[in-house]
């Protein structure tokens, strides 16, 4: 999934404010370092995108990464 603004076109820049509730597992070395070795996202909740470019949030459309990638092959074969 990807997303772009109608507002001014934008498709690579935006700010994704959310809220995930996650499992992870911490591991401490002796001397108190913490590496998260693994981490499971158990409910995660997108609450706001906003363009980087233009700043709109209410013009902020999903698309289908795999549809962009069909019209791409199928305009090369045209070619």
């Amino acid at each position: 999934m990807s997303y772009r603004c109608e507002a001014c076109g934008n498709k690579t820049r935006f700010d994704v404010i959310e809220t995930k509730r996650v499992r992870a597992f911490h591991h401490y070395s002796l001397g108190g370092e913490d590496t998260i070795e693994s981490e499971e996202i158990l409910d995660a909740t997108i609450e706001k995108i906003v363009c980087r470019w233009c700043g709109s949030s209410d013009s902020i459309v999903t698309e289908d990464a795999s549809a962009d990638l069909g019209s791409a092959i199928a305009a090369e074969e045209k070619a």
